[in-house]
């Protein structure tokens, strides 16, 4: 009996998950060399609370003082920590899911849309605990650094050497809840998106082939559906990894002052920056995934 499910899935030319892990990485650190000066306006706008008053009238200007003060390299300060975590969150990611998916398949090789939603839960959960939320927090503390009179990270290497020593290796971890709910529920809807729309464009045809641009389409449909979906989150994960975490006794607590202090409307700061970055993000991600895979199934077979 186990003979005819497994007939069926390859027929549906499943990801190996070690192929799934390299592509991912290189997709993941060609993604954010090019979409990460959008990144840095975005977490400097959340940074910028209101209460001190605002440094930044808006993106532009954000970006104008940056240029002002540190020349254009300025809106790359903080992307070697990124970048350190993008192709491992990447590589994570996608394993992850593949992993899950190679396994939740149905006795035709096929993946639903719910079972896809759960598959993303899985990867984004796998890949908040594993790397993004140490990255994530040495990443917001070099930004948040920048706008002391005196910087005291002089690099990647030395910030995580400076933070170990002084808060400890919790200290990398800080905002771990809010990070597991915002990639959690973040991939969760990415590949629920992704799965319904590859669904309904291959119809009966599970093989079919999808080029580079329809792939683009439904990643940047995914990543603006995952930005309205958990901005919130994204928001209360970036002040609870800011040099002022102190001021919040938990995730909660991080929540209720910031509506208590700055109203609905900050849950959603920083949205457009990160609307156009994330779109932007998942098509470049899936695009580079989609077509390094395919590369590797002509050179690497697992069959």
């Amino acid at each position: 009996m186990s003979a005819g499910p497994r007939s069926a899935a390859a027929a549906t030319k499943l990801t190996h998950p070690g192929k799934a892990i390299l592509a991912g990485g290189i997709a993941g650190g060609i993604e954010i060399c090019i979409t990460f000066p959008t990144e840095y306006v975005k977490t400097r706008l959340q940074l910028d609370e209101k209460a001190n008053p605002p440094r930044y009238s808006g993106i532009a200007d954000c970006v104008k003082q940056t240029v002002q003060s540190h020349g254009p390299k300025g809106l790359y300060r903080g992307l070697s920590s990124l970048l350190y975590g993008s192709i491992p969150k990447s590589a994570v990611r996608f394993g992850m899911f593949e992993f899950l998916s190679n396994k939740m398949r149905d006795e035709s090789g096929k993946l639903d849309s719910t079972r896809g939603l759960v598959c993303g839960l899985g990867a984004g959960v796998a890949e908040a605990v594993a790397v993004v939320c140490p990255m994530e927090t040495v990443k917001v503390k070099f930004i948040h650094d920048q706008t002391s009179a005196n910087p005291k990270y002089r690099g990647f290497f030395h910030g995580v050497r400076e933070i170990v020593r002084s808060q400890g290796l919790r200290g990398t971890y800080q905002g771990l809840t809010a990070t597991v709910l915002k990639q959690g529920s973040n991939q969760a809807i990415r590949f629920f998106v992704m799965t319904s729309l590859k669904n309904w464009y291959k119809g009966d045809n599970p093989n079919r082939t999808m080029n580079p641009v329809v792939t683009g389409v439904f990643g940047a449909i995914a990543g603006a559906a995952s930005v309205f979906g958990n901005t919130p989150l994204d928001v209360i994960k970036t002040r609870m990894q800011g040099l002022e975490a102190h001021k919040y006794k938990s995730t909660v607590d991080c929540a209720i002052q910031i509506m208590n202090h700055e109203g609905v409307a900050a849950f959603y700061k920083g949205t457009v920056p990160r609307l156009g970055r994330v779109c932007l993000d998942v098509a470049i991600v899936f695009i580079i995934y989609e077509e390094v895979v395919k590369v590797l199934n002509k050179v690497w077979k697992t069959e």
